[in-house]
């Protein structure tokens, strides 16, 4: 049997961005992505602290150091640049894999989105 675990965890960054015209998914700064072990094009839960809007896209590297949160196309309609986020991966895994697996935790600066 296997079970879907938390793979990676972005805890408290604030939206600074949100284009409705753009395709779709949310653009990462990709030194977050890195840090946290999301890949492009991964599935990403996001949950809006401020609204307890929940939803579903794909991440995008932003640029390097740039603090860059933004939600793109439809998904820009459930935030406010400066809404807090969770940003959540899984992963699936057998139970006995999942008992010593250790998730990707990021706690970036809350003002600056950035890991120092």
């Amino acid at each position: 049997m296997q079970i879907e675990v938390v793979k990676s965890k972005i805890h408290r960054v604030k939206v600074t961005g949100a284009d409705l015209n753009y395709i779709g998914s949310i653009t990462i700064d990709e030194d977050l992505m890195d840090a946290a072990n999301i890949i492009r094009g991964e599935k990403v839960q996001i949950v809006n602290n401020n609204n307890g809007e929940r939803l579903e896209t794909y991440a995008i590297p932003g640029q390097r150091n740039s603090g860059e949160i933004t939600l793109n196309g439809a998904a820009a309609r459930k935030v406010a640049v400066g809404d807090i986020l969770i940003l959540i991966t899984y992963g699936r895994m057998d139970i006995e894999e999942a008992k010593t697996f250790n998730p990707s935790l990021v706690f970036p600066n809350e003002q600056t989105n950035l890991l120092k």
